[in-house]
C-alpha cells in the first residue's frame, strides 16, 4: 500500500497567495466591468532592462547553429556569471566571496525551501513572525513540527517581529540550530543594522547554529549604512548561507534565475559532533536533483553586471522606489502607521484591525488588492503589506481610489 507524507496534512487550507488569487477571481466574475489594481503579490511590472534582453537574444543566437551550441552546463552554473557576481556583489563591498562559493539557480524560493533537506529531522529550527511562508511550510513538510495550533505550528521556535522591537526580532530565549533571517524583509520592508547583525553571527558561533539569510531585497537598501549582505559581518562565512535572486532587482521574474552561496567555512555536524563542510553537500545536492540554469538566462544575468546593465536596473529599482516613496506619503496623510518602503519594496501598514477584513474593503471599495498580514504569521494580524511593483500611474490611481474610500 502506498503511503504519503502525512506531515502535507499539517499544511494550512491554502497557500497564501491562492488563496488571495481566489479571491480576486471571484470578485472579478461577480464585478466584470471594475479593474483591479494589484499592489499585493511582489511580481515586477516593468520589462527586462535591454542589456539583458540583447544577451539574451545573442545567446539564443548561439543556441542556433552547431558550431556555438551548448548542452548541459555545469549545474553550478557558468563561470561568467558566477566570477561577476563574486566580483560585483560582494568583493567590491569587502565581502570574502569567491565564485566557487555561489551556486546558481532558477530562483531563491526554490533555494530556501530546498537547503533544509541537509540537516535532520530533529534540529530545532528558529523562524521569524512574521514570515515569508516558504521557510515555515517547508519545515512542515520535512517534519520538524508539531500540530498548527492557536495559529502556530508546536515544535518550532517563532521570533516575534513587532512594533515593539521595530521589527527585527530579538535573540532567542532558547537554543536552536536553524535560524531564517530577512533582511530587507519580506513582508515587513524592515531593515537590520551592521550592529544587530552580528549579535546573530556571534550567537550562531556560539550555539554552533547555522543562519539562513534571505538577502533577495537588498539591491532596495537606499541608506548606505546598511549591511546588503551578512559577510559583511566578521565571522559570518562560518555560520551563514546566502540567497540572492534577480526577480525584483533586474525584472527576472518570469525569467528564473538566482543563486545561493556556501562559503567553504560553513560547517554543521553530524552525530558525534564532528564538523562537516556544507559546500559539499549542497553542491552533491544540487548536482543530484537540478541540471542548472539554462545559457540564454545566465547571459541575460550577466549582462546585468555590465555597465548598461547596471545603469538600466538602477533605475528599474529607483522606479519600482518612487512608487514605494507614493505610498508612503499617501498612508501617511491618511493617518495611518506603517514601516518599510525607505529601503525595500514593501509597506506594511496597520490595518487597525483585522486584517483579511481590511483586504476585502480594499478590494470591494477601491478595487485595490493588498497581502493580508495575517497569512505571514500570527503578528501579521492587524497589518497588510502593499507592494510598490506596478506602475507609477497604477500607484498614484490606486492611491486616490484608498484615499477617496476613506471619505
Amino acid at each position: 500500500m502506498i503511503t504519503i507524507n502525512e506531515n502535507y496534512l499539517k499544511l494550512q487550507a491554502s497557500y497564501l497567495f491562492s488563496n488571495i488569487a481566489k479571491r480576486v477571481t471571484a470578485f472579478q466574475q461577480a464585478h466584470p466591468e471594475k479593474d483591479i489594481i494589484r499592489l499585493g503579490i511582489g511580481d515586477v511590472t516593468r520589462a527586462l532592462p535591454p542589456a539583458c534582453i540583447a544577451a539574451f537574444h545573442k545567446a539564443v543566437d548561439e543556441m542556433g547553429t552547431d558550431s556555438s551550441f551548448r548542452g548541459y552546463g555545469p549545474e553550478q552554473g557558468y563561470g561568467f556569471l558566477r566570477e561577476a557576481i563574486a566580483k560585483h556583489d560582494f568583493q567590491a563591498r569587502g565581502a570574502e566571496i569567491s565564485a566557487d562559493e555561489i551556486f546558481i539557480s532558477d530562483g531563491a524560493k526554490c533555494d530556501t525551501g530546498n537547503i533544509q533537506e541537509l540537516f535532520t529531522q530533529d534540529i530545532k529550527v528558529a523562524i521569524p513572525d512574521p514570515v515569508y511562508p516558504v521557510y515555515l511550510d517547508t519545515n512542515v513538510m520535512a517534519g520538524r513540527t508539531g500540530n498548527f495550533v492557536d495559529g502556530r505550528y508546536q515544535g518550532l521556535v517563532y521570533l516575534d517581529s513587532t512594533k515593539a522591537n521595530n521589527f527585527v526580532p530579538a535573540l532567542p530565549s532558547e537554543d536552536v540550530d536553524l535560524i531564517y533571517l530577512c533582511f530587507p524583509n519580506n513582508p515587513t520592508g524592515s531593515t537590520i543594522t551592521k550592529d544587530e547583525l552580528s549579535l546573530w553571527v556571534k550567537y550562531a558561533k556560539e550555539k554552533k547554529a547555522l543562519i539562513l539569510f534571505d538577502a533577495a531585497y537588498e539591491a532596495f537598501i537606499r541608506d548606505e549604512s546598511l549591511p546588503h549582505s551578512i559577510y559583511e559581518i566578521e565571522g559570518a562565512r562560518e555560520v551563514a548561507i546566502e540567497f540572492r535572486s534577480f526577480s525584483k532587482s533586474a525584472g527576472f521574474t518570469g525569467t528564473r534565475c538566482a543563486y545561493t552561496v556556501v562559503p567553504k567555512e560553513c560547517a554543521a555536524f553530524d552525530s558525534q559532533g564532528n564538523r562537516q563542510f556544507i559546500h559539499p553537500l549542497w553542491n552533491r545536492r544540487h548536482c543530484t536533483k537540478f541540471n542548472g540554469v539554462s545559457y540564454p538566462v545566465q547571459r541575460a544575468a550577466e549582462a546585468i553586471y555590465s555597465e548598461e546593465g547596471q545603469a538600466e536596473t538602477k533605475e528599474l529599482i529607483a522606479s519600482y522606489m518612487r512608487n514605494a516613496d507614493l505610498i508612503r506619503q499617501e498612508m501617511a496623510t491618511l493617518g495611518y502607521d506603517f514601516v518599510g518602503g525607505e529601503n525595500a519594496p514593501y509597506i506594511w501598514i496597520d490595518a487597525k484591525g483585522d486584517s483579511w477584513e481590511f483586504f476585502d474593503m480594499l478590494l470591494n471599495k477601491a478595487g485595490v488588492v493588498c497581502t493580508p498580514g495575517a497569512g505571514f504569521g500570527k503578528c501579521g494580524e492587524g497589518y497588510i503589506r502593499l507592494s510598490a511593483f506596478n506602475s507609477q500611474a497604477n500607484v498614484e490611481k490606486a492611491m486616490a481610489r484608498i484615499r477617496e474610500m476613506g471619505k
